[in-house]
């Protein structure tokens, strides 16, 4: 039986965002690497429609996000990690 867990990697270490049931202590794994610049909306209950909706409405953002300003978030959890 395969179980498939999201998770993040994160300085050597793979964080899940959910607990997996039903699985024993010490249970062999295997971990795939995704580009992390790629979403699947669909697997997200996102169609074609809703992401254009959602791309127009997040486009107010962008010059915002997209300032010098906001450079400070790009390495966010290593400089908190400096704190």
């Amino acid at each position: 039986m395969l179980t498939s867990v999201e998770g993040t990697y994160r300085n050597g270490r793979v964080e899940l965002t959910q607990q997996p049931t039903d699985i024993d202590e010490g249970t062999r794994v295997i971990v795939t690497f995704m580009k992390s610049d790629e979403i699947d909306l669909a697997s997200q209950g996102i169609n074609k429609a809703q992401a254009e909706i959602l791309r127009s409405h997040l486009a107010t953002f962008a010059d915002d996000w997209d300032s010098q300003e906001m450079s400070i978030y790009d390495n966010y959890d290593a400089a908190k990690t400096n704190l």
